[in-house]
């Protein structure tokens, strides 16, 4: 499913999926928060939240512990070229953003969890960075995939929070792959006219900056980027009670592009250009 965004959020916090209303199956509320300088936001001490800056400069205070008062300022002019900072807080844990100068744009994910834990702040560095698809393909799945926190790390969440971004006219989610978790993606295209394609289940989407997908249990869903526009996504996945995400199942038929020397068809041009070999 595709929830199409055409116009600028709105100011202060927008919801775009909530548990309470026609998409509660994806057990989260994912939202966009729009400060402009000197705004100030409480996220509430109801449920596990994951804010991440998207873009801008903000001032976090939280209390890590009975009276222990946390401090950190964040900032992030580009989300192509640097890894978020996010603020992981468990119910119970109340943080207050206030936008810097040039105003802020954060995104907000929340979810019920019982289980108590510390909050913590990551910072761009503890982001897990991977360039996936590399050396296979003929690069044409290469992209960078941020971690965030998964089961790894964090095995008291009910999230999984990363980031992707796909390269001009590549793909990514790639090999096409599922699994029985609930998973959002939130979009953003550079220059901001981009587009791409995404296939849900059987239904093929146009999908454009600003634009959240919903994918549900068993869905394959892999999508590329149109040539020229940069792709950059959100995703955030809910663990399952008895079922925690850990990693996707691929479609079988579509395994076999991973291996290094997967034979892949080449244009008669680039036939000839490697039978002729390195010129000098």
């Amino acid at each position: 499913m595709i929830i199409k965004h055409d116009r600028p959020f709105a100011k202060d916090y927008e919801s775009i999926v909530e548990r309470g209303g026609p998409n509660s199956d994806m057990l989260m509320d994912f939202g966009i928060l729009s400060l402009a300088a000197g705004e100030a936001w409480d996220s509430g001490e109801a449920d596990e939240k994951a804010l991440l800056l998207v873009s801008g400069e903000l001032d976090l205070a939280w209390k890590d512990g009975p009276g222990r008062e946390q401090r950190a300022r964040a900032r992030r002019a580009s989300f192509l070229d640097e890894a978020p900072t996010v603020l992981h807080l468990p119910s119970g844990s109340q943080a207050r953003l206030v936008a810097g100068s040039g105003g802020a744009q954060v995104a907000v994910s929340r979810t019920d969890n019982p289980r108590a834990f510390s909050p913590r702040l990551y910072l761009a560095a503890d982001c897990r960075d991977e360039e996936r698809g590399k050396g296979t393909m003929r690069e044409t799945s290469t992209r960078i995939v941020r971690t965030v926190f998964d089961d790894s790390d964090a095995p008291y969440a009910n999230l999984v929070v990363g980031e992707v971004v796909a390269a001009p006219g590549k793909w990514s989610s790639y090999p096409p792959h599922h699994h029985p978790q609930p998973e959002i993606y939130h979009y953003r295209f550079h220059p901001g006219q981009g587009f791409g394609l995404t296939v849900i289940g059987e239904d093929a989407h146009l999908i454009g900056d600003k634009d959240t997908v919903l994918i549900r249990e068993g869905q394959v869903h892999p999508q590329a980027a149109a040539p020229g526009y940069a792709m950059w996504y959100i995703w955030v996945i809910r663990h399952l009670e008895g079922r925690r995400y850990v990693q996707p199942t691929f479609v079988g038929e579509h395994a076999w592009v991973q291996a290094s020397d997967a034979k892949i068809w080449l244009a008669p041009s680039e036939r000839a250009a490697q039978a002729s070999g390195p010129k000098g």
